[in-house]
């Protein structure tokens, strides 16, 4: 057990010396990796992508796209520029693309690098509807949220090996049983709630992105309604899932809506 509290010791003291601040919600976060290293690795993943996939034909929604787009990354600069955050998106290369797909998905990679699917289009209708999936998922972006979650998970299994050696003299069913109890713990008492965390905060941090940018925040109360009603499928519990209940999303929406408008301008 000495040997044990050592290691977590050590872990808490280099811990202490990587955290940082997410813009807007003033959350301290863990990142452990540096950002460089996670670009470097999602732009080779960004371009695997690309290769596999198909970019749309459609000129006219691929130019709305990369023109929403780089509104909100004009506005994500000005907003972290005006905090002293420009740290934040040093090494970005903002791209946007829009690939043939009916999935209702996009997503934004560290570095900035952006892509839609067609499937979406029909969920987000307006301009500002795009605004809304644009602002959250370059959010998540901003936010380092991929390497707080790849810090997060090295730390699960850091804890998975010292918890292995303080039971390995135990009987082997209680080592099988003690360490399945504590599997379900981390999973659902550390990353799941971690995944909704970063999700809620993308939306809030979104809202703001999209009301500098010119978009009504309102939107976004519309269109994660329409979502809701698109999403088919049995809905998974809420303390099971990686988001938050469509309930609890739009409620929260509601909430920050205040704050959002504070910074819309038509």
């Amino acid at each position: 057990m000495k040997v044990v509290r050592i290691f977590f010791i050590v872990i808490l003291a280099y811990l202490f010396q990587q955290c940082a601040t997410v813009p807007i919600t003033g959350r301290k976060q863990l990142l452990i990796y540096p950002e460089g290293e996670i670009m470097q690795l999602s732009l080779t993943s960004y371009q695997d992508f690309l290769k596999e996939n198909k970019l749309s034909t459609d000129a006219k929604n691929t130019a709305r796209i990369k023109n929403i787009g780089k509104k909100i990354a004009q506005a994500v600069e000005t907003y972290l520029k005006s905090q002293g955050m420009e740290s934040r998106i040093e090494g970005f290369n903002w791209e946007f693309n829009l690939v043939q797909s009916k999935e209702m998905n996009a997503w934004c990679m560290p570095g900035g690098k952006v892509v839609f699917y067609e499937g979406i289009l029909p969920v987000c209708k307006t301009d500002a509807g795009i605004a809304v999936v644009m602002g959250h998922e370059i959010a998540h972006a901003i936010a380092r949220h991929g390497n707080e979650r790849m810090s997060q998970q090295m730390l699960v299994q850091a804890g998975s090996v010292a918890a292995a050696y303080a039971l390995k003299n135990k009987p082997e069913t209680t080592q099988t049983v003690l360490g399945a109890a504590i599997g379900l713990g981390a999973n659902y008492g550390l990353v799941l709630p971690f995944s909704r965390k970063h999700e809620s905060e993308a939306d809030r941090l979104g809202l703001i992105f999209m009301a500098i940018a010119g978009y009504d925040p309102h939107e976004a109360v519309d269109f994660w309604t329409r979502m809701a009603a698109a999403s088919s499928g049995q809905k998974v519990p809420e303390f099971a899932s990686t988001h938050p209940s469509d309930s609890r999303r739009i409620a929260d929406l509601k909430a920050e809506m205040p704050e959002a408008m504070k910074y819309y301008k038509k």
